[in-house]
């Protein structure tokens, strides 16, 4: 039987704005998402029986119904299958509860996987509407799959990398592709709780919001100084209350020399972007001495389609 391996990358927020919350509990959100190149590996294998067999090498990762890749292929089998089983292997390269959809990255790619390795050969929009049933991120993730297997190397196509989420998320505008050279994240030893900060965000209080007609002048042209000074996420406000650290690395990354510092998500990561790849690579090591979790990244490769890719440079 076949087997697929599908690459889920990890996202960052760009821009967070919370415009109100919704009659059906939800969030409205305007986010620019971007895809990075820290990458988890989902091999997916049919196996006979229905069951699902679902592991990592990473152990603090669960491997039930808890987990949005146990679920998307849940979702699937009973919308899609005929008595068939998947087995789903996870090599676990997104750090968890970051900031970075690395849990919604793995379940687009189970998607993604199952929909070509089981044969159920479902269009985009079939998927996509299963992925808005799942999770709010796990739309923009579906649009970075790819399969080394696959000449497409996403859903959407080579536009996928970048994208403005509106609505709960489902809602998304593909953007030009731009490729950010040198990107740095570090990931505080701890989790930071997505509802806790929701629930801890007072729409009437919040400060600077993001400009996003600025942002998406300054993506168009390649505006690096200034696609930088308009990195805004209304959640950092919350987040850093409850965790002052966030706050100190943003200072701590600007002072090695990133233009700009930004939480994504809801926390805790933090990244600066740079415009010289030695003093991102200072930068790195010295976060080294005090975080584990450090990664010096770019905007997810397209491979031969990025050949007209624009690099965003100082």
């Amino acid at each position: 039987m076949e087997t697929f391996v599908v690459e889920a990358p990890a996202k960052v927020n760009l821009t967070l704005d919370v415009k109100y919350k919704r009659r059906d509990g939800y969030h409205e959100l305007e986010s620019i998402m971007h895809h990075i190149d820290l990458v988890d590996r989902i091999t997916i294998r049919q196996v006979p029986g229905g069951s699902i067999s679902l592991r990592s090498n990473n152990p603090d990762l669960p491997n039930d119904h808890s987990n949005l890749a146990y679920k998307a292929a849940q979702l699937l089998l009973t919308q899609f299958g005929h008595g068939e089983g998947v087995d789903i292997s996870i090599e676990k390269n997104i750090p968890l509860g970051a900031g970075l959809a690395g849990g919604s990255a793995d379940a687009a790619a189970v998607l993604w996987g199952m929909n070509r390795a089981l044969g159920y050969n479902r269009d985009l929009a079939t998927l996509m509407r299963a992925a808005a049933e799942l999770g709010s991120d796990i739309p923009f993730c579906l649009l970075g799959c790819y399969s080394p297997a696959d000449e497409n190397r996403s859903c959407q196509g080579p536009e996928g990398a970048t994208a403005i989420a509106r609505g709960r998320g489902e809602i998304l505008e593909p953007l030009p592709d731009r490729h950010l050279p040198w990107i740095l994240l570090v990931k505080p030893d701890y989790e930071v709780s997505t509802a806790e900060v929701y629930q801890g965000l007072r729409l009437d209080e919040v400060g600077k919001r993001p400009d996003t007609a600025a942002f998406l002048a300054a993506w168009q042209d390649c505006d690096i100084m200034n696609i930088a000074k308009n990195l805004v996420n209304v959640l950092e406000s919350v987040s850093i209350r409850l965790y002052p650290e966030i706050a100190a690395i943003k200072a701590a990354m600007i002072e090695h020399g990133a233009l700009n510092a930004l939480m994504s998500g809801s926390g805790p990561t933090v990244f600066g972007i740079f415009a010289e790849g030695n003093r991102a690579e200072q930068a790195r090591q010295s976060f080294l001495k005090h975080y584990q979790q450090v990664f010096l990244v770019s905007s997810y490769g397209r491979g031969e389609k990025s050949a007209g890719t624009k690099i965003i440079t100082g």
